[in-house]
């Protein structure tokens, strides 16, 4: 096994790390706080990385998309939803109410990436749709358009 020193990975990763979090996460501090659970995570477990199964930006990937995962598991999605509900917003705000946050998590799981990004940057971080349209480089049409399709697979999804 390749020795690694944890200050390479860090310059080598975190802003890598961050971007990707970022992306996905609207406020700066909670990309911050989660890049750098991420890193805590990579160096308690550097021992048991294995170079044979997979590179090291691919398991700091892993890492980085699972600890990601976790947080939107155990935030509570209902309390940041935006007061402008629609009746399809009502729709996911009914689902943060009736069903474990794990279901949901486990729905937005099975969404598209674009799609569970929208769901997650709309509903989790407040964002408008024109703020998501410029954030993701997407018309806004688009973005209404990837909205709707992700609601209609909600539903199906929760029946």
């Amino acid at each position: 096994m390749t020795d690694y020193k944890q200050e390479d990975i860090y310059t080598e990763y975190h802003d890598k790390v961050f971007g990707y979090i970022h992306n996905r996460i609207a406020s700066w501090h909670d990309a911050e706080d989660i890049c750098a659970d991420v890193f805590v995570k990579v160096f308690s477990h550097l021992d048991s990385f294995d170079e044979t199964k997979a590179s090291l930006s691919t398991w700091i990937y892993t890492i980085t998309r699972n600890t990601l995962r976790d947080r939107y598991r155990t935030t509570h999605v209902s309390d940041q939803l935006d007061d402008s509900s629609s009746g399809d917003d009502d729709f996911v705000d009914d689902i943060c109410k009736s069903e474990s946050l794990q279901q949901l998590a486990d729905a937005l799981e099975k969404l598209d990436d674009r799609q569970r990004d929208i769901v997650i940057l709309h509903y989790y971080s407040g964002k408008t749709l024109l703020q998501i349209a410029d954030h993701m480089s997407l018309s806004y049409s688009y973005v209404k358009v990837l909205h709707n399709k992700a609601l209609a697979n909600l539903k199906v999804l929760f029946g």
